[in-house]
């Protein structure tokens, strides 16, 4: 291939997309992949042929193309294979990809890999996959050979592959991910005002101040530290409101026992006090965020870094978080968001945000601080350009 690249070269790269065989492409039943697949599209497709596969959704059709992007949609079941295959299909009627990018899911590479031998290979990393009860020190090692660049969602993500797999720093590089900025309304604009009264009223809360929750009810989300910190909050601020949006799994409201636990914990507060919204479809999920007064992360596992921290701070909510995994990357103490270092304590939430609650002039000046902050570098136009120059990164390397 060849390594001198014109500027026309550069900017007519073919690509493809493998996406998880976990959710469908556009995010109708949500999940983060899925919308930043989702969102970088629009602007990747401008200047690049893109190819986006993923799995079958009775909702979507196998085979589409929209907006000049192709969209090829295989069963879940034999995902590996199918895609496998319609790269093998591809390769035979001399249709070739420059640059294939599988995300999180480095144990499949070197299948596609086979299937397609000439293109150039990016695997992204959302969570922790290098670590030992993913993938083998052989597999791991074999993968990073056959890849050009890897793309980590986060620096801390980066050091949990480097850390076992010194081989891939040279190939390792950072990308953040964002929001689509027409979407994300900041809560003082004028455009924001109606649809955040609207839903306010829905939910019952327009007098009150709200602290938003979005997330999965899990565990390690901890919405079960944040109910216990609001029963603090609410002896300082009777006129709080806590309002979770979210649901045990995407588009599944099933409630199990940690749900149940969550919503005792919620009924010793008293009535309206925590309102549980359910799953909220992905499309509305901008709108939701126009709720709250203030936002908290309470994540207690190693996050490799939720994209509701761009999602609040692009609604000009104030932001707490844990530093835990790659959250405090982009929050900085005290001017775009609250870091909590001590992640399992109540109190210490608590005290967050009862210091946001009875500080308006700083809470107001940290939720400007968030909002030029993902307007600065955060919006997916961003997003798409730092990806864009990887892959021209890796169709630089010498191919051995």
């Amino acid at each position: 291939m060849n390594q001198h690249f014109t500027k026309k070269e550069m900017f007519d790269i073919k690509i493809a997309f493998i996406c998880t065989e976990m959710l469908p492409v556009p995010p109708l039943r949500g999940g983060a992949i899925q919308v930043l697949i989702d969102g970088v599209t629009p602007h990747l497709s401008q200047n690049h042929d893109l190819t986006i596969f993923c799995i079958t959704d009775p909702d979507l059709p196998d085979r589409e193309i929209v907006n000049g992007v192709e969209y090829i949609r295989v069963p879940r079941e034999n995902y590996v294979f199918n895609i496998g295959q319609e790269l093998s299909k591809k390769q035979a009627d001399k249709e070739y990809y420059d640059v294939i990018h599988v995300f999180n899911r480095p144990r499949n590479v070197l299948i596609y890999k086979s299937a397609m031998p000439m293109s150039r290979f990016v695997i992204s990393l959302h969570n922790e996959m290098f670590k030992e009860n993913k993938i083998s020190t052989e597999m791991g090692n074999l993968t990073i050979r056959a890849v050009d660049k890897i793309m980590s969602i986060s620096e801390y993500i980066g050091t949990t592959i480097t850390s076992r797999f010194p081989l891939a720093k040279s190939k390792v590089k950072a990308v953040y991910s964002g929001i689509d900025l027409k979407k994300y309304k900041p809560i003082w604009s004028e455009e924001a005002q109606n649809l955040r009264r609207e839903l306010r009223q829905k939910y019952g809360v327009e007098d009150k101040k709200v602290i938003l929750f979005v997330g999965r009810l899990s565990t390690v989300k901890g919405p079960d530290i944040l109910l216990q910190a609001m029963k603090q909050v609410l002896k300082k601020h009777p006129n709080s409101a806590l309002v979770i949006i979210g649901s045990k799994w995407f588009s599944d409201d099933r409630i199990d026992d940690y749900g149940l636990k969550l919503r005792q914990l919620a009924e010793e507060l008293g009535e309206n006090k925590v309102i549980f919204t359910g799953f909220v479809p992905p499309s509305e999920i901008p709108a939701h965020f126009l709720v709250g007064d203030l936002f908290v992360c309470s994540s207690q596992w190693q996050e490799p870094l939720a994209r509701v921290h761009y999602e609040a701070m692009g609604a000009g909510l104030p932001v707490i978080t844990t530093n835990r995994g790659g959250n405090a990357e982009i929050i900085n103490h005290l001017h775009n968001g609250i870091v909590i270092d001590d992640y399992a304590s109540f109190e210490a939430f608590a005290d967050a945000i009862s210091y946001l609650l009875s500080n308006e002039k700083e809470a107001n000046s940290i939720a400007k601080a968030g909002r030029e902050f993902v307007e600065s570098n955060f919006g997916f136009e961003h997003v798409a350009k730092r990806l864009e120059d990887l892959y021209v990164a890796a169709m630089k390397r010498k191919k051995f």
